[in-house]
Order: C-alpha cells, then structure tokens, then sequence
C-alpha cells in the first residue's frame, strides 16, 4: 500500500465510529470481537471489517488467545500509540506512532505461566 493510500485509509478510519471505538477499547487491553461488538454496538459483521482494515494500516493487531481446554480465538489490541497530522508546505502529512508488537515468545512465557 502506497503512502498516499494508507494515509487516506487512516483518514477514513479515523471518520469512522466503529473504528475509533475499537481503537479506544482495545488500548488497554487485548478484546475479541464479541466483546467489541457489545461495547461498540456494532454487529459482529461491522466489526470483523473493521478490524481488517485497522489490522491493514497497523493500527490494530490480531492475537490468537487460548483456552485451556484448547479451544482459541482471536483477540484485538490497538498498535496505535501517537497519531500526528501536520501541515506543512500547503500538504497533509500524517504520521504514525505504533505500540511495538508483542512477541511470541512473551506471550508463550506468560501462557506457560499459567499453567
């Protein structure tokens, strides 16, 4: 995706209820898509969308949370840390500030903990 298109994608998201919801709910901590669905009143659907495209401009990441019963699903936790829109020489430029992601090996650490 070309700059120009993920800025654009951002600009959108941003405009967009849901996303924003997700975005704010998600800052904490890691959410699956029912929980989303119920916070932001949204039908599973709406969410599923949304989520792919805030996962396409690195806004969001997806999580594979398991059970132990060994049952898994995916859970969603916002990327996004700063977002700063500048103006400057007559043109919009957005830039992005992401949370780093959680590695595997942490999160297998943390699951083998629990157990």
């Amino acid at each position: 995706m070309s700059e120009d298109t993920q800025s654009s994608e951002i600009y959108a998201l941003l405009d967009d209820e849901y996303a924003r919801a997700i975005l704010t709910s998600t800052n904490a901590r890691a959410k699956s898509a029912k929980e989303l669905s119920a916070e932001c009143d949204a039908s599973l659907p709406t969410i599923y969308r949304r989520t792919d495209r805030l996962i396409n401009c690195g806004l969001l990441e997806e999580q594979t949370q398991v059970e132990a019963g060994g049952h898994h699903y995916s859970v969603y936790k916002a990327r996004l840390k700063r977002l700063t829109i500048e103006l400057a020489n007559d043109e919009l430029k957005i830039e992005v500030e992401e949370q780093p992601t959680e590695k595997m090996a942490d999160r297998f650490t943390e699951m083998w903990g629990e157990i």
